[in-house]
C-alpha cells in the first residue's frame, strides 16, 4: 500500500484530546485540512474543546484533492488550504460563506535530509551529484509543490531534476520519502521537521522566501456547515495568540 493511500485511509480522524466534559450544547466541527497542518491543529483542537467543548473531526489530504471533495458536495465545515487561490474561488463558486476568509498562517519551505551533515547551511548540495533523489509534493494538488517548482525554477534546477524528482501525492508522502530514505532529499514545509521551534532531525536549509511566492495558507467557512456557530468558534479561535503560537512552534510565521 502507498504511503499516501494509508495517510488518507483514515479520513476524519477525531482529534478529542483531553478529559474535559462537553456542555450539552457542544458541536462538531468537520475540517478539510492541507495535510502540513495536522501536527499543530491536533494541539490547536486539543486547546478548542477544553475551552468550547467542540470537538473537531480532520481530513488531511493535499489542498487541490480536498477542494475537489468539497466541489463535489463532501461534508465539510471549515476548509483549511494552503494557499488563498482555493478558498477564493470556492467563494466565487458560492460554496464558501462571504467574508469569512482569512489567511491562519504563512509556511516555510525548508530542504531535509534525514542524513545528517547532507544538507548544507546554504543549500549547495542541490548543485551536487551526491543524491539520487529528491523528493517534492506534487505540484499539481499541493502549494507547497508549487513553491517546490518555483524555487528549482528560479534556481534554473527545474529542468535538470527531472530525472531526479519523486512527487508525494501530499506533504505528508512526501516527508515519509525523506524520513525513510527513499528520497535523498526532500523540499517540504518546516512545519514537517519542526517541533517546539527546533529541527532535532537529519540536515536542512531553510528556503529563503524570495525564491518562491509566499504559501499564504487561508482558511473560510464552508457554505454547507451543519454547525456554523461552532464552526466560526474554530476559525475565531484559529487568530488568537494561543493558537498562533502554537504555530510558530512548527515554524509557521504569523499573517
Amino acid at each position: 500500500m502507498r504511503i499516501g493511500n494509508f495517510v488518507k485511509s483514515y479520513l476524519a480522524v477525531l482529534v478529542s484530546v483531553g478529559l474535559y466534559a462537553a456542555p450539552a450544547n457542544a458541536g462538531e466541527v468537520r475540517v478539510a485540512l492541507s495535510s502540513d497542518f495536522v501536527a499543530p491543529m491536533e494541539r490547536i483542537a486539543a486547546m478548542f474543546r477544553k475551552e468550547s467543548g467542540h470537538t473537531v473531526t480532520v481530513t488531511p489530504d493535499a489542498s487541490g484533492k480536498l477542494y475537489a471533495q468539497i466541489r463535489k458536495g463532501a461534508a465539510f465545515d471549515v476548509f483549511l488550504s494552503a494557499d488563498e487561490e482555493l478558498p477564493k474561488r470556492l467563494l466565487q463558486q458560492g460554496a464558501a460563506v462571504g467574508g469569512s476568509r482569512f489567511v491562519y498562517a504563512t509556511g516555510r519551505l525548508v530542504l531535509w535530509s534525514a542524513q545528517r551533515g547532507l544538507v548544507d547551511e546554504t543549500g549547495m548540495v542541490l548543485n551536487k551529484n551526491a543524491f539520487a533523489k529528491l523528493a517534492i509534493p506534487n505540484p499539481r494538488h499541493s502549494p507547497y509543490g508549487v513553491a517546490a517548482q518555483q524555487t528549482l525554477t528560479k534556481l534554473t534546477m527545474w529542468n535538470a531534476m527531472q530525472r531526479k524528482l519523486d512527487k508525494g501525492d501530499d506533504v505528508t508522502e512526501t516527508y515519509r520519502l525523506a524520513q525513510s530514505e527513499r528520497a535523498d532529499l526532500a523540499l517540504l514545509p518546516l512545519s514537517q521537521v519542526m517541533r517546539d521551534g527546533k529541527v532535532t532531525q537529519g540536515s536542512w536549509w531553510l528556503v529563503p522566501a524570495d525564491l518562491h511566492q509566499p504559501v499564504r495558507q487561508s482558511a473560510v467557512l464552508l457554505s454547507g456547515a451543519q454547525d456554523p456557530v461552532a464552526a466560526q468558534a474554530l476559525l475565531d479561535f484559529l487568530q488568537s495568540e494561543k493558537a498562533r503560537a502554537v504555530m510558530r512552534g512548527y515554524g509557521y510565521e504569523s499573517p
